[in-house]
């Protein structure tokens, strides 16, 4: 019999976690501080949620605080049938944080340089989204919405945040002008760079495939040396122009570093072997194993 697990428990410790609140807030800080000290005053906008709401703002001339709960509030209901009650209640945190912010705080614009402006705003309200989805929550739905219809109409995650982005700086446009169209772009695009960044961290686990004549001194030497855990796959290298039908075994050993690991072990590899061939790919999850401890999102 499969047994089917389904999010449909709260758990408390997690909402009622000090380190997780304290990410929510900062976040939603850093959101409030972007949105009234760089983008509202300039009609700049960001995508999904933060865009629509201040278009909507600006064109209907409605409470910006009022929006940002009546909009997060299918993404809470999509959140909850999707991901789970846990994660909707920290979201219903951090939206009711960043809508007394907004309702609460007075900041006069910090700049009137266009360019600063998108990349400032972007910057603090990209870090803001980052800081509240490590704290279990978030401020802009636009994935969740993503996920929810990615099966009906067959586009995936990212193709449906395109449109509906693609929307928002289009209406931008048409009623702010191209020039405030274009800076929302840059902002919006700044804001993603700084939510990956906040979200995945220095310290983004990466995958390193080695190569190498000098096998067993390599798998030494990360084991022994730097406690790393690998995987050893069995190869062939050869296949080169020239001399195509030259083939031999090696092995491919593969072992998961933090960025901040890459420079120190192809130093290593040098000394090693300098013909090793070592290629490095970005990981999105990894656990289980012998990985660096790191903050995690819960």
């Amino acid at each position: 019999m499969t047994r089917k697990y389904k999010n449909d428990r709260v758990d408390w410790k997690l909402v009622f976690s000090l380190k997780n609140f304290l990410h929510l807030l900062a976040g939603t800080g850093l959101a409030v501080l972007a949105m009234k000290g760089f983008m509202i005053p300039n009609r700049f906008l960001d995508g999904g949620v933060t865009g629509i709401s201040i278009l909507l703002h600006e064109l209907y001339h409605v409470n910006i605080s009022l929006l940002v709960i009546l909009l997060n509030l299918i993404f809470i209901y999509l959140g909850y049938k999707k991901i789970g009650k846990t994660f909707a209640i920290q979201t219903c945190i951090a939206v009711i944080l960043l809508s007394l912010g907004l309702w609460f705080i007075n900041i006069n614009p910090i700049t009137t340089d266009k360019l600063l402006i998108a990349i400032f705003g972007g910057l603090l309200i990209g870090a803001g989204v980052g800081l509240v989805i490590r704290g279990g929550g978030v401020i802009d739905g636009a994935e969740v919405i993503a996920v929810f219809t990615r099966r009906k109409v067959g586009f995936s995650n990212s193709e449906i945040i395109m449109l509906i982005n693609c929307l928002i700086f289009a209406v931008a446009a048409f009623k702010f002008g191209l020039e405030t169209a274009m800076y929302s772009v840059i902002t919006y695009f700044t804001a993603t760079r700084a939510t990956n960044y906040v979200v995945d961290g220095i310290e983004e686990f990466t995958a390193m495939n080695i190569i190498s004549s000098q096998e067993e001194e390599v798998k030494n030497f990360l084991v022994n040396d730097l406690g790393k855990g690998i995987t050893v796959y069995k190869g062939e290298r050869g296949y080169l122009p020239g001399s195509f039908d030259i083939k031999t075994d090696c092995q491919i050993i593969v072992t998961i570093v933090t960025r901040l690991e890459i420079k120190q072990i192809q130093d290593a590899l040098r000394d090693i072997d300098p013909t090793a061939f070592v290629y490095v790919q970005s990981i999105r999850e990894a656990s289980g194993g012998i990985l660096k401890a790191r903050p995690h999102a819960h």
